[in-house]
């Protein structure tokens, strides 16, 4: 049996914890992950440790946040004035929101803080900056 290459679909079970031991992600429970290896669907570091799996086999891959969702970057944080938002909106920090781009998609942002002068607004994903544990079993390969 060979490994999978560049364009398989391939299938996974997997667990992702931070350093922590706090688990953020599972298919426990659910269908396997499916994804194309090559076609950035995953993370780079989860997509290099299910390359070097075959069919049954498993690991645990500990992905540095350079080879995960990357360094948190601070360009990605703004300040909103209140005016700016629709008046049945009331931001509260943790709030999850979406900010139209001019290109017409939509930006997934959370409300990090409330001041006076505004909303403070993070596009970061939320594992940025992270280091990131998963445990991975490759199920089947296509």
């Amino acid at each position: 049996m060979s490994y999978p290459q560049d364009g398989n679909t391939v299938k996974i079970h997997y667990t992702g914890r931070l350093d922590d031991g706090t688990v953020f992600d599972s298919s426990e429970g659910r269908d396997p992950l499916q994804f194309t290896l090559g076609a950035g669907q995953v993370i780079v570091g989860f997509e290099d440790a299910v390359s070097g799996l075959k069919v049954g086999e498993k690991t645990t891959a500990h992905i540095p946040a350079e080879k995960a969702y990357g360094p948190k970057r601070d360009d990605m944080v703004i300040l909103v004035k209140h005016s700016q938002f629709p008046p049945d909106l009331t931001p509260e920090v943790g709030m999850k929101l979406q900010i139209p781009h001019p290109e017409g998609y939509a930006i997934p942002v959370t409300v990090v803080q409330i001041r006076e002068e505004g909303v403070t607004l993070d596009a970061n994903h939320e594992l940025a900056g992270k280091d990131l544990i998963f445990d991975i079993e490759l199920v089947s390969v296509e």
